[in-house]
């Protein structure tokens, strides 16, 4: 397996040409580094006029190893071959090295590059990468890993306290400037200046050229087109140093790295638009850092948010009276490491009436809506207390428990609601502290526990009776000013009592049945599952030629092929597939046909735009604008892999992905609305399919969605678009019915002004 790292970008706030001079002084050794033995030059170039410096070294290196693995290898030091260009002019050095010895059982390549600050020239910034992949060793594959890893990670902490050492040396000595690059002031006539110009750029292309041939990769070396693409970007789209120990914590540089690699892999597939860097953190926390495990959960959870409006939750839905009466929680001050905190009495608590009166359904809304706040109250204590604070402190006071609280739908409703909260808000919880635990406890405790991390538990603190007045009880995790009055504190607390819920509002089972499949199913999308040779279909009928019909559907699980078709007699009445039994378990999701196997391509229905597809994970939306009435089929089917090729060989994620699809299923949620031409206003997101992020997780960008629709009237009138759309539509508000409409006036003049010249027929 490859290992990779990837650094954040650290920043030196020193000039370009005075870190220069400090790294310089690492070689040929660096006492810093003890692993570092001695460096000899093997080649060196300098252009004439300066600018570029390539030197290539053959570095000695004491690996901190067992002896008796350095004696079944036979080697007592490690050598790597470092090549360093250094481009003046664009004030830039690349650093590539890789292992000499062993090359070919280990395979070890590594990228540094400092550049100039995108927004202070007088700032450095640096960044590295690297890549482990051991073939085969003795038998000792993971024991080496294991040692690459635990050298590697230890210099990559010294790095900048070495260049700051020798900043600190090189400011002793008096020298705190060093002065920029010029080129040569020698200028006998216009003709020569202009020949010595063209012959500087010419080495300034050519060098490169000239490496390449010795094994230098092209990002090595400086040109004068600028710095390379892995290094390109601005401090909008990568993670400095300084904003993730401000925001995010002390990381180690392996977590460093696995945040800066998923959070990658978001903005490739979702274009540039991510969730928050402390969501991602919080699913890599719980799943040890293992991108992997990490992204899948991830995903899941954003698709969860979307297609139940979870993002709007604060904002559309209000909890009903009785919640606010009998509902004993609510959020209470801070504890002492800023925390926000959330009392529950939970012993004062009706759960049987409550679910008698509300339905399971809306606890869980109502828990969400607590989850959702908590993430809020950690944004802003974030500000407030100027040091990071990702998760919440939960009090639970459990005087008051009996076996009316074991009442078996109340359990299976708190079941439920760990459940999501689990899946859907990993790393939230900080510290449970449960406060006068009666006798029942344990039973619920049994009960309970199986459906929580290990992770999670381990920040329960239970406390039985009065326990917690005494050593190590509450006043070491809440001051004591704002211990609740209940639990004989100073501080008035709101939270309400709770108290039985009067059985007057008590609904029938018929009644709360209703209500909780309406909270469920209350969204706009619908859900289908599509399995390898069962692809799902819905109809939709066009009376007026130049409708537009829209669409926004997320994979859920699995790759998909999307189609649109057209026919002019309408398929037979929908039929569920006999596969209907494998459907997904959300309500809604289906499997529907309708395409007769008899209909052939081209005679009995035609193909409207080129198929499109779609990777797990992915978010899509689009639009196409009829030119026939009739009916047209949007058509979702199972993607299979090609066959291997000798000149196209499947990417090894794509194989990987491929295993993991259970029983050739997929599963898509999707939403569509056909609007009229004449009433047609979107954005270029709207009127051509494009993948997106989906979450107002997301960190808002202005940054366009590529366009991946084939359809030459979309195309056309994108056009028309062009210089309207520069607000920042992001696709994450095409959640709400009516939400493809309103955006750009102009463009329905546009519309109107082709539909006159008979472009849109």
């Amino acid at each position: 397996m490859v290992q990779k790292y990837q650094s954040p970008v650290r920043v030196y706030k020193h000039p370009f040409e005075l870190i220069m001079a400090a790294y310089e002084r690492r070689f040929p050794t660096c006492p810093l580094i003890p692993m570092f033995v001695d460096s000899d030059t093997v080649s060196e170039f300098k252009s004439e006029d300066g600018a570029i410096h390539v030197i290539e070294r053959r570095c000695k290196l004491d690996i901190d190893a067992p002896r008796l693995l350095k004696k079944i290898a036979g080697v007592d030091y490690v050598y790597f071959v470092q090549k360093n260009s250094l481009n003046s002019r664009e004030r830039t050095l690349h650093i590539e090295a890789h292992n000499e010895t062993f090359s070919n059982r280990v395979i070890i390549n590594e990228h540094c590059c400092y550049t100039v600050h995108p927004e202070n020239e007088d700032w450095t910034c640096f960044e590295q990468s690297a890549s482990l992949d051991i073939k085969s060793f003795f038998g000792f594959e993971s024991t080496v890993e294991k040692i690459a890893m635990k050298q590697y990670t230890s210099n990559i902490k010294k790095g900048k306290e070495i260049i700051e050492y020798y900043l600190h040396q090189l400011e002793e000595e008096g020298i705190t400037f060093v002065p920029r690059w010029t080129p040569p002031s020698i200028a006998p006539s216009s003709e020569t200046s202009s020949s010595c110009k063209k012959q500087s750029m010419s080495l300034a292309v050519v060098v490169p050229d000239a490496a390449q041939a010795e094994g230098l990769g092209s990002e090595a070396l400086g040109s004068p087109s600028g710095p390379p693409e892995p290094v390109a970007g601005t401090p909008d789209d990568k993670l400095d140093a300084d904003y993730i120990k401000r925001y995010l914590g002390d990381l180690t540089p392996l977590q460093e790295s696995c945040l800066i690699r998923l959070r990658q892999w978001l903005q490739e597939t979702h274009k540039g638009k991510i969730p928050k860097d402390e969501h991602i953190l919080r699913f890599l926390r719980a799943r040890d850092f293992n991108i992997d495990k990490a992204r899948e959960i991830m995903c899941q959870s954003l698709t969860w948010r979307k297609q139940h409006q979870v993002d709007y939750l604060l904002e559309t839905w209000s909890p009903p009276q009785v919640l606010q009466d009998y509902y004993a929680g609510g959020w209470h001050h801070h504890d002492k490491d800023g925390r926000p905190l959330y009392v529950l009495r939970l012993g004062q608590m009706d759960t049987k009436g409550l679910v008698r009166a509300l339905g399971e359904e809306a606890l869980l809304r109502y828990v969400l809506s607590i989850n959702e706040e908590g993430l809020r109250r950690c944004e802003e204590n974030t500000k407030v207390f100027g040091r990071p604070i990702s998760s919440w402190t939960c009090l639970v006071d459990l005087e008051g428990l009996n076996m009316r609280h074991l009442w078996r739908p109340g359990v299976k409703a708190l079941l439920r609601i760990i459940e999501v909260v689990e899946a859907n808000y990993p790393e939230t919880l900080g510290r449970l502290l449960i406060l006068r635990a009666p006798r029942v406890f344990p039973v619920l405790w049994t009960l309970v526990s199986p459906f929580i991390d290990d992770n999670t538990r381990r920040k329960f603190l239970i406390y039985a009776g009065n326990d917690y007045q005494g050593p190590g009880g509450l006043l070491d995790y809440i001051d004591k000013e704002i211990i609740p009055d209940f639990l004989s504190g100073e501080c008035m607390c709101e939270v309400p009592e709770g108290g039985l819920v009067p059985k007057s509002l008590y609904r029938t089972a018929e009644e709360l049945e209703n209500e909780d499949l309406r909270l469920w199913t209350e969204t706009i999308y619908q859900s289908a599952s599509v399995f390898k040779g069962a692809p799902h279909e819905i109809l939709i009928q066009i009376v007026d030629a130049s409708s537009v019909i829209t669409w926004d559907f997320d994979v859920c699980k699995g790759d998909i092929v999307f189609n649109i078709y057209h026919s002019k007699r309408s398929p037979q009445p929908p039929k569920k597939d006999s596969l209907g039994a494998h459907s997904i378990t959300s309500p809604g999701g289906n499997n529907v046909q309708l395409i007769d196997r008899v209909w052939q391509l081209g005679r009995d229905y035609s193909m409207v735009e080129s198929p499109l597809i779609c990777r797990e994970g992915e978010s899509v939306q689009g639009s196409h604008v009829t030119r026939w009435p009739g009916f047209y089929i949007l058509q979702w089917r199972f993607h299979s892999m090609p066959a291997c090729a000798a000149t196209n060989l499947p990417r090894v994620d794509d194989v990987l992905a491929s295993l993991q699809v259970s029983s050739h299923k997929c599963k898509v949620m999707y939403y569509t609305e056909v609007i009229g031409s004449e009433d047609f206003r979107g954005s270029m997101t709207s009127l051509e399919s494009s993948h997106s992020g989906f979450s107002q997780l997301s960190a808002a960008t202005t940054s366009s969605s590529q366009s991946q629709s084939s359809s030459m009237i979309s195309r056309s009138v994108s056009i028309l678009t062009e210089g309207f759309l520069q607000d920042d539509i992001t696709p994450r508000k095409l959640q709400t019915p009516g939400m493809f409409r309103g955006q750009v006036a102009r463009l329905e003049t546009g519309l109107k002004a082709w539909t006159r010249e008979g472009r849109l027929k």
